[in-house]
């Protein structure tokens, strides 16, 4: 039977200073040495996937952090404006109509629960 190489296979032998039969049955050695490649090749493959893997991840990571950056100079600028247009003046005339109904919600439901008891 003949032995089938790769080329990576190949040049990572001859970078060993072995050189393996062309035909079958190899040595236990031979054996050993051509797992070792082989691993070697699995090895390297597996990290440029996991290298690959992690800079698409960062990619990721990245484009999400300009488009919540961008989402967020966005709503600054909403912010400003509103407090541009609703002023100070505004605002406190807002917080006291909102305390105004917050009593009179409050003296209705004191008026009920009073008229439940008699």
């Amino acid at each position: 039977q003949q032995l089938c190489l790769t080329e990576e296979e190949k040049r990572l032998l001859a970078q060993e200073g072995v050189t393996l039969p062309s035909t079958l049955p190899l040595t236990e050695a031979e054996e050993r040495i051509l797992k070792k490649v082989r691993r070697k090749i699995r090895n390297k493959q597996s990290a440029q996937d996991s290298r690959r893997r992690k800079k698409e991840y960062l990619d990721g990571l990245e484009s999400r952090a300009a488009a919540c950056s961008a989402q967020n100079q966005e709503l600054r600028k909403k912010v400003q404006e509103l407090e541009k247009r609703n002023g100070p003046s505004s605002l406190r005339s807002l917080l006291r109509q909102l305390q105004a109904l917050i009593k009179q919600t409050s003296n209705k439901a004191a008026q009920t629960s009073t008229c439940v008891l008699v």
